[in-house]
C-alpha cells in the first residue's frame, strides 16, 4: 500500500513538473537586453535562473511567443548566443557554451585499448586539458547532437599598443595542420577541429601568442598581439609565413613597408615601387624611367591600384620617385602569373596597394626631411576603438637635382610635384565596416624654356565590408579614376597654345567570399567599368595665334565581368585554385568609324566607308572567357612544385613611341579597328624553406604568348590624330625566361639576392609591306634585358647602427644603330640595322647606406633616426639612351646618362 501510495504521488510530481516545464508563455522581446529578457522569465514562470551577469552582457534579441513551451522559449532566446539550458527542480541553469548532458554516450566506459570515434557530441577531456598550459578559451555552443568534425574560428587580431589591425600574420594550429593569415582589416577564418586546440600566432616583428581553444562550434576569436623587441630586424621583402610553399599561388611577391628604411635609394626617399624592381621579374627600361616591365610584358599591361581604383601614372619628377607616400602606404602585393580571377583588364600583373588603417586608440605620426622632399602623415581616431583617419602629405622643394644631371637640356629645367592621401575607416560591428580613400597628386615640369607640362592623379574609393555569418562575407566597393595633363606653349605669340588630354573610370564591384568547408573556399562576384577619354583638344591662347582649335572625338566603352574561383583541397599534399572569369567589352558610342578596304593599308584612299553610332550604342563588342589555375604539390613538409595558367584579355592600350613610359603618354580603347590584347601564360616553380621559413629558396619558368599588341609604324604621328588607326600596328609577343630567389627574413644579417633570365620578342607580320618590320620575324622588343642580377644586404651592428647595401646589374637593352651610309647631294644620309638588333652597354650600380637610429627610451616626444646613403657609389656613368643626330652633314652618336656621378643624401627620420 504504502509502495502504490509512493508511486502515485511520484506520478502527480512528474506530471507537475511536466507542466510546469511546458507552461504556456507569451511574451515579446524587441532589441531587449538578453539580462532584462532573462529577468522577465523568472517573473513570468516563477523558475529562479542561474548564471553569471558577465554571459549575457552585450547582447540583445528580438523575438515574440505565443502560448509556447518553457523549453521552445529558451531554445528562441538562446539562439543565437552561447547560452545553454538545463531544466531541472523548479529551476533553470545556464551554461556559458558548453551542455549539460543527462544521458551519456554508447561504451564511454567501454575499457577497450581501441579509440572509439563518437561524433554525437564533443566532451571535455579533463585529461588533455590538464596538460595544456593556461587558460582555456571556449568558443562556438555545444550543441548534443552536432556531428561535425570541423568549426570555423573568426576574429580581428590588432597592434596592443596601437589598437591597429595588422595585416599577413599567420595564424595556426600548433601542429601546423590548419592556417590561414590576416588580410588588411585585420580579419580571419580559421577552420580547426572540434574539441581543444592550440592557437598561434606568428609575423616578424611581433611577440608570437599562444591561446588554448576548447572549440564546440563556430564563434570569434580576437587576439592583440604585441610588437617584438627585434623588429628592427625584419627585412623589406616579407611573405606570408610559408606561403611561399604552402599556397597555390604562382608568381607572387608581397612587400612590407616597414622596413624600406633598410634599403638606400635615390635621393633617401623611400620608395615601394623601386625596391619591387630588385625582385626577379620586375623590370624598368632603364634608371629614373616610369613604368614597369613584369615578365616580358608592356608597361601598359599593368594593373597598378591603390585602394581599389586604378592609378594612371605611378611616378613623379620624371620617373624618379614613386607617386605613393611611403607613411601611409600598409602593403604591396605583386601577381606575376597567378593572378586572382577578381582582377582583370590587364595582360602581365596586378599591383595591389593598400594604404593602411589610421590609429584607432591614439594620435601618432612620422614624417622625414631629405634633400628633395618633405613628408609627413598624421593619424588619429575619430570615435575611440570604432575610426579613425590617416592623412599623409608629401612635396618637393628643390631643382637642384636637375642641375646635377649631365645633360644640358635637364640642367636648364625645373620640376616639382606634391602628392596627398586621406582614409578613413569606421567600424560600426562585428559584421560591417566602412572605408573610405581619397587621393591626389599634382606635377609640374619644364624640360625647355617654352613649355611647361602638368599631370595629376586623382582617385576616391569607396568600399563597405559585410559579414553575413561565419562562412558567408561579402564587400561592396565604387572607384573613380582621373588621369589628365596639360601643356603650354609659350614661345612665339603666334603659336601659343595649350593641350590637355584626360581619362576617366568609374567601377562598381560586387566581391562575395563563401566558406564552405576546410575543402572548398569559394570566391566569386561581378563588376563593371565605365571609360571615358578625351583623347586630346589643342586650342590657342592668344588671339592673334596661327594655332587652330581642334578637339578629338571623345572614346567611350564599357567593360564588365562576372568571375568564380574555388580553393579546393583536394588531399593534404594537393592544393587546387581554379579560377573563372568572363569579361566583355563595347564600344560605346557616340562615335564614327571608319571601315577600310580588306588587304590593302589603312590610309584616307582605301576608306570605303563610315558607320555612325548613337550615344551609348554598341560599335563593336568583345569578350570572352578567362581562365586562372594554378596547384601547390608537397614535394615534402617544407619543398612544394607549383604550377599555373592564366588567360587574360586587355582592352585599352598604351600609345607611347618612346622607349619608356612617359606621363604625356595617351590610352587609347579598343574599338571598330583596334582589337584587345591577349595573352597565355604557362608557370612553373619549385619553392623551399629552410631554418623554420626564415631561408626562402624559390626557382620560377615562365613562358607567354600574346596576341593583337599594339606597335607603330616607322614615324607614327600619335598625337591628335583623327585616324589614329592608320598609324597603328597589332602583332604578336612572346616571353620566356627562368626566375631565382634566395631570401633571409631575419637576424643581425639580412637580405635576398634575385637573379632572372628572361626575354621579350615581337613579331609585326603583315600581307602589306608598310606593316611588316624586319621581314615579319621575331626581334627584341624596347624592354628585352637577358640578365637581371640583385642583391640587397643588410646587417643591424648594434639596436641603433645599422648598414644596406644594394647591387644591380643589368643587360643593355636594344638598340636600333646606323650600320651604312651613303652621299646624296653633299649630305651623309644613313642606313639602319633591323629593329632593336644592337643593345647600349650593360648596367651596373652599388649603393650603400647606414641608418643610426635615436635612443630607444620609451617615454620619448618622438621617436627618429638618421639615413645616410649614396646612390651610385661607383660614379658608373651608365648609359640611359645612344641616339644620333645629322650635325653638318655629318651622323653623330651621342650617350645620355641620368646619374654618372655618386649621389650621397641625408635624410631625418621622425615618429611620434
Amino acid at each position: 500500500m504504502i509502495k502504490r501510495c509512493f508511486y502515485i504521488i511520484s506520478v502527480l510530481f512528474c506530471q507537475f513538473l511536466y507542466a510546469q516545464t511546458n507552461q504556456s508563455i507569451t511574451v515579446s522581446f524587441n532589441d531587449t537586453p538578453l539580462n532584462e529578457a532573462v529577468s522577465q522569465l523568472e517573473q513570468i514562470t516563477n523558475y529562479p535562473f542561474f548564471f553569471q551577469d558577465e554571459w549575457l552582457k552585450d547582447q540583445t534579441i528580438t523575438i515574440s511567443f505565443d502560448n509556447a513551451p518553457l523549453q521552445q522559449v529558451l531554445k528562441g532566446v538562446f539562439k543565437e548566443s552561447s547560452i545553454n539550458f538545463y531544466i531541472t527542480q523548479n529551476r533553470v541553469i545556464l551554461t556559458n557554451n558548453s551542455y549539460i548532458y543527462n544521458t551519456l554516450p554508447d561504451d564511454y566506459f567501454n575499457t577497450d585499448s581501441n579509440v572509439i570515434e563518437d561524433k554525437s557530441a564533443v566532451f571535455y577531456n579533463e585529461y588533455e586539458a590538464n596538460n595544456i598550459k593556461g587558460d582555456v578559451v571556449t568558443i562556438g555552443k555545444q550543441n548534443e547532437n552536432s556531428s561535425q568534425e570541423f568549426y570555423t574560428i573568426t576574429g580581428i587580431v590588432k597592434n596592443e599598443s596601437t589598437n591597429e589591425p595588422i595585416q599577413n600574420l599567420v595564424i595556426s594550429t600548433n601542429n601546423k595542420a590548419n592556417y590561414t593569415t590576416t588580410n588588411s582589416a585585420g580579419y580571419f577564418s580559421l577552420e580547426v577541429p572540434a574539441g581543444i586546440n592550440v592557437i598561434e600566432t606568428n609575423l616578424l616583428g611581433y611577440e608570437s601568442t599562444i591561446k588554448n581553444v576548447l572549440v564546440y562550434g563556430n564563434g570569434t576569436l580576437n587576439f592583440e598581439v604585441l610588437e617584438g623587441a627585434e623588429q628592427l630586424d625584419e627585412v623589406l621583402i616579407e611573405a606570408k609565413k610559408d606561403d611561399n610553399v604552402k599556397t597555390a599561388v604562382v608568381g607572387v611577391t608581397t612587400i612590407d613597408v616597414a622596413g624600406l628604411k633598410n634599403i638606400p635609394v635615390v635621393l633617401g626617399e623611400r620608395d615601394i615601387l623601386k625596391i619591387a624592381t630588385t625582385m626577379p621579374g620586375v623590370k624598368t627600361a632603364g634608371e629614373g624611367a616610369s613604368g614597369f616591365n613584369v615578365r616580358g610584358g608592356r608597361t601598359d599591361q599593368n594593373l597598378i591600384l591603390l585602394d581599389n581604383a586604378v592609378i594612371y601614372s605611378p611616378s613623379h619628377f620624371l620617373g624618379f620617385f614613386s607617386a605613393l607616400n611611403p607613411f601611409t602606404t600598409g602593403s604591396l602585393d605583386i601577381y606575376k602569373a597567378s593572378i586572382p580571377a577578381e582582377y582583370g583588364g590587364r595582360l602581365s600583373s596586378v599591383f595591389d596597394i593598400r594604404t593602411k588603417d589610421g590609429n584607432i586608440n591614439k594620435f601618432s605620426g612620422e614624417g622625414s626631411i631629405g634633400p628633395v622632399t618633405a613628408n609627413i602623415s598624421v593619424e588619429t581616431p575619430v570615435i575611440k576603438e570604432k575610426s579613425s583617419v590617416i592623412a599623409g602629405f608629401r612635396a618637393t622643394y628643390s631643382d637642384w637635382i636637375l642641375r646635377a644631371i649631365d645633360d644640358e637640356n635637364l640642367k636648364n629645367s625645373e620640376a616639382s610635384f606634391y602628392d596627398g592621401i586621406v582614409k578613413y575607416k569606421h567600424r560600426f560591428n562585428e559584421k560591417n565596416t566602412i572605408q573610405t580613400s581619397f587621393y591626389y597628386s599634382n606635377d609640374k615640369f619644364s624640360i625647355t624654356s617654352d613649355s611647361i607640362y602638368k599631370y595629376n592623379n586623382r582617385l576616391a574609393s569607396l568600399k563597405w565590408d559585410h559579414s553575413f555569418n561565419e562562412k558567408n562575407k561579402a564587400e561592396l566597393i565604387l572607384v573613380n579614376s582621373q588621369y589628365k595633363y596639360n601643356i603650354d606653349y609659350e614661345a612665339d605669340a603666334n603659336r601659343n597654345f595649350d593641350f590637355g588630354y584626360k581619362i576617366n573610370e568609374t567601377q562598381l564591384k560586387l566581391n562575395f567570399d563563401y566558406f564552405h568547408s576546410k575543402k572548398h573556399k569559394f570566391k566569386y562576384g561581378i563588376s563593371s567599368k565605365l571609360y571615358n577619354i578625351n583623347p586630346g583638344t589643342i586650342k590657342p591662347t592668344d588671339n592673334n595665334s596661327d594655332i587652330e582649335y581642334k578637339s578629338l572625338e571623345k572614346e567611350k566603352g564599357l567593360e564588365s565581368a562576372i568571375y568564380i574561383a574555388d580553393l579546393f583541397e583536394v588531399t593534404d599534399k594537393l592544393l587546387l585554385d581554379f579560377g573563372l572569369r568572363y569579361s566583355f567589352y563595347a564600344s560605346l558610342g557616340p562615335t564614327t568609324v571608319n571601315i577600310y578596304e580588306e588587304g590593302k593599308p589603312k590610309n584616307p584612299s582605301t576608306i570605303i566607308d563610315q558607320e555612325t553610332y548613337g550615344n551609348n550604342a554598341f560599335a563593336k563588342t568583345y569578350g570572352g572567357p578567362e581562365f586562372r589555375l594554378s596547384l601547390r604539390y608537397f614535394l615534402a613538409p617544407e619543398l612544394s612544385i607549383k604550377a599555373a595558367y592564366n588567360k587574360t584579355i586587355q582592352y585599352i592600350h598604351l600609345l607611347s613611341n618612346n622607349t619608356t613610359e612617359s606621363p604625356i603618354d595617351t590610352w587609347k580603347l579598343s574599338d571598330f579597328n583596334t582589337k584587345p590584347q591577349k595573352a597565355d601564360q604557362f608557370s612553373l616553380g619549385l619553392y623551399k624553406n629552410f631554418d623554420t621559413g626564415n631561408i626562402e629558396i624559390s626557382l620560377e619558368g615562365y613562358y607567354k604568348r600574346m596576341t593583337d599588341i599594339l606597335d607603330y609604324k616607322v614615324g607614327a604621328d600619335l598625337i591628335l590624330n583623327e585616324f589614329l588607326e592608320q598609324e597603328l600596328l597589332q602583332g604578336e609577343g612572346k616571353a620566356y625566361g627562368i626566375e631565382f630567389l634566395l631570401k633571409k627574413k631575419k637576424g643581425k644579417f639580412n637580405g635576398w639576392l634575385g637573379y632572372s633570365y628572361s626575354r621579350s620578342f615581337v613579331k609585326l607580320d603583315s600581307k602589306i609591306n608598310e606593316e611588316t618590320v624586319n621581314n615579319g620575324d621575331f626581334f627584341p622588343a624596347n624592354y628585352d634585358k637577358p640578365h637581371d642580377f640583385t642583391t640587397v644586404l643588410n646587417y643591424k651592428l648594434t639596436h641603433r647602427f645599422s648598414f644596406s647595401a644594394n647591387f644591380t646589374y643589368q643587360t643593355g637593352r636594344p638598340i636600333t644603330y646606323p650600320i651604312g651610309k651613303y652621299v646624296i647631294a653633299n649630305e651623309e644620309q644613313v642606313v639602319y640595322s633591323d629593329r632593336n638588333q644592337y643593345r647600349i652597354p650593360d648596367y651596373y650600380r652599388l649603393d650603400l647606406g647606414i641608418n643610426i637610429e635615436g635612443n630607444h627610451k620609451i617615454k620619448k616626444l618622438a621617436h627618429s633616426f638618421w639615413n645616410i646613403s649614396v646612390y651610385n657609389v661607383l660614379g658608373r656613368n651608365n648609359p640611359y639612351s645612344v641616339y644620333f643626330v645629322n650635325e653638318e652633314g655629318r651622323i653623330q652618336a651621342y650617350q645620355t646618362s641620368i646619374f654618372a656621378v655618386p649621389i650621397p643624401t641625408i635624410t631625418y627620420n621622425f615618429k611620434f
